[in-house]
């Protein structure tokens, strides 16, 4: 993953990507209070606390200034958080693609133009070769954003996960730069 000196701001037709602040705090607790998240995500608890967010965040800043990874905070053009997005390095330059939209935010198409937007930042300006991302078979709704977004389903990966002490099986997409 190539490294970029300042972390960037990315401008879509409806959002601003950029990095996240302190102040998107108390918006990311109140949006990852919903169960919801914790059904389809690996890595968000239930209950979620400021505590996690902080430790999120913190883990996002770090993960930029380590060249691992990119979280952007998925921003209307007044500047609120709606969500968050990123790639994360993977090595070989590959990278994985993981996401959340705030509850109120979902079904406007959101999550599909930040992902499109973050596909052509990682090829172009990290010159990663391969973007993939993963979701648990019980949220559909995450596959078809990943094949708006282009990505192709590579392979359903059994009992891929733990989480509460069960195995989960996660379906794989993936795209790659040069087709």
């Amino acid at each position: 993953m190539r490294k970029l000196k300042e972390f960037p701001a990315i401008e879509t037709e409806r959002l601003i990507l950029s990095q996240l602040k302190e102040e998107d705090l108390p918006f990311v607790t109140e949006y990852l209070q919903d169960k919801i998240f914790s059904d389809v995500t690996s890595n968000i608890p239930y209950p979620y606390t400021g505590e996690h967010a902080r430790f999120w965040m913190k883990m996002s800043w770090e993960s930029f200034e380590n060249n691992t990874g990119y979280t952007f905070a998925v921003r209307n053009k007044e500047g609120q958080i709606l969500g968050a997005i990123g790639l994360h390095d993977r090595d070989d330059d590959k990278a994985e693609l993981g996401y959340w939209m705030g509850k109120p935010f979902w079904n406007k198409g959101y999550i599909t133009e930040a992902a499109t937007a973050l596909i052509d930042f990682g090829f172009n300006e990290l010159q990663i070769n391969k973007i993939y991302a993963t979701y648990f078979l019980d949220n559909p709704a995450s596959g078809r954003i990943m094949e708006k977004i282009g990505m192709e389903k590579e392979a359903l990966l059994k009992q891929h996960l733990k989480k509460d002490g069960k195995y989960i099986d996660v379906m794989m997409y993936s795209i790659l730069k040069n087709k």
